[in-house]
């Protein structure tokens, strides 16, 4: 009698199936007469041109900011070094479907595989080549929860360019490790608000004991930038074209369900300022407006910071010194300081422009999740299936978790899909404070919130 085919976990595929070109959703958004805003100047409030952003970022990547082509072809270079942890591996939850006792078959996308140990690596890298070849030395930026910061760095040493991180002070003090890991990349890494800008040493002088924010710190990195002739800007979130680069997740994951023999019914990934769920989302949202699929696709966010579920769908300065251009997105107001939460990487008060109009034309959904409740699913998730989620990520097991638990209440088999950002290796203090019972939950302050969209921009 022969034995049973033995049950498959992992859905890996080979070197030569790294994407040979990123998705640009924009070309399906406007197959489907759906119009991207533009981004506005901040002091004249027309939309901007490839010129006014030249000071920050290379011509190749303002390029790519603006394309309507699906694919942008991706440089040998770039694959080469995505050849260092791409492609990642698609993993079937099988222990932690048993421990639900659910009918859910539940599969993830682990970025955490990266030399950074998160998504970011997909975009520092290509972002830190095209710099390198326009000729760029150095390389401004900021990070909350150090995921960004850390792939920055390594990407920096890969092509041989000085990078500056400006931490967000919580996150600076709650996760010195990630901090030691870029330095030991070779970055050099400022708490923010910081006394090494103008705009720094104003927050300080008025809120010395500031926590800091990630609004806060991109103000820094862009002042940074526009002050010197050899630097240029680099954002891990929120642009499109960082958003673009992202799409290798998706466009994997594609393949690798199409080996499991499943298609997905619902899509998680966690949003903060959108580039981690924009990697796994958009080429998901591109076959459905194209009519290949339908998927529901849903943005985990923070309670304490929930742009997509809460915010207002404005046009607002991506940073709290009101230095960027202005861009449509949901926002909480660039005012708006969220509490110290673990999950550094959501505490951005908006969302990026695409991932916000795809929100507003029904094309994605949004949930909120507390602190704990994350950290709880994030143990589960740990003891079942050995990984030790980033905080950022356990947003969207959490929502995973909700889904197979109302398919088990439904007695309905359900396809779930979700990216698991990054690995917590680096955040064990804050595992150790929820393990003591000591992990606060915060709410989103509608007194503050209301007060910081109070100042919104009057555009449009």
């Amino acid at each position: 009698m022969a034995s049973p085919a033995p049950r498959r976990t992992k859905f890996i595929l080979d070197e030569d199936r790294i994407p040979r070109a990123w998705y640009n959703i924009v070309s399906d958004l406007l197959a489907n007469g759906i119009q991207p805003f533009p981004p506005l100047h901040p002091g004249t409030g027309q939309p901007i041109g490839p010129a006014d952003l030249a000071p920050l970022f290379p011509m190749a990547l303002i390029m790519q900011e603006v394309a309507t082509d699906r694919d942008i072809e991706i440089p040998d270079p770039i694959r080469d070094a995505y050849q260092l942890y791409r492609p990642a591996p698609v993993f079937r939850a099988h222990r932690l479907e048993a421990a639900l006792d659910t009918p859910a078959h539940i599969y993830y996308k682990y970025e955490g595989v990266s030399a950074g140990g998160s998504h970011k690596p997909n975009t520092a890298i290509p972002q830190a080549w095209f710099n390198k070849q326009e000729g760029v030395k150095r390389l401004a930026t900021e990070t909350g929860a150090g995921q960004w910061g850390s792939s920055l760095a390594l990407a920096g040493a890969l092509f041989g360019l000085e990078v500056k991180v400006y931490q967000v002070r919580a996150s600076y003090d709650q996760k010195p490790y990630r901090r030691m890991l870029m330095e030991t990349y070779g970055a050099s890494v400022v708490p923010s608000p910081s006394n090494t800008t103008n705009y720094g040493r104003k927050v300080l002088a008025e809120t010395p004991d500031s926590p800091g924010s990630l609004g806060m710190a991109i103000s820094e990195a862009v002042e940074d930038a526009a002050s010197r002739d050899d630097t240029k800007y680099a954002l891990g979130s929120v642009l499109n074209h960082v958003l673009l680069h992202q799409t290798v997740i998706g466009i994997e994951s594609i393949e690798q369900m199409a080996m499991a023999g499943e298609e997905p019914d619902v899509i998680i990934a966690c949003a903060g300022g959108g580039s981690n769920f924009a990697g796994m989302a958009f080429p998901w949202v591109g076959r459905q407006l194209r009519g290949e699929g339908r998927y529901r696709i849903i943005a985990a966010e923070p309670a304490a910071a929930p742009s997509l579920t809460r915010g207002v769908y404005a046009y607002d300065f991506g940073d709290t010194g009101m230095m960027t251009p202005l861009v449509k997105m949901h926002t909480l107001g660039s005012g708006f300081i969220p509490e110290a939460i673990h999950a550094g990487g959501l505490r951005y008060h908006g969302m990026a422009p695409l991932v916000s109009l795809l929100k507003d034309q029904g094309l994605i959904d949004a949930q909120s999740v507390h602190q704990r409740a994350s950290f709880e699913v994030g143990i589960q998730f740990a003891r079942t299936e050995g990984i030790l989620p980033a905080p950022e990520s356990t947003h969207a097991i959490k929502v995973a978790v909700d889904e197979a638990l109302d398919a088990k209440a439904r007695g309905e088999k359900r396809v779930i899909l979700f990216n698991l950002s990054g690995h917590g290796h680096f955040d064990l203090s804050s595992y150790e404070k929820y393990l003591q019972g000591g992990l606060e939950d915060f709410e989103y302050p509608a007194d503050k919130v209301a007060a910081a969209l109070a100042g919104l921009p009057k555009v449009g």
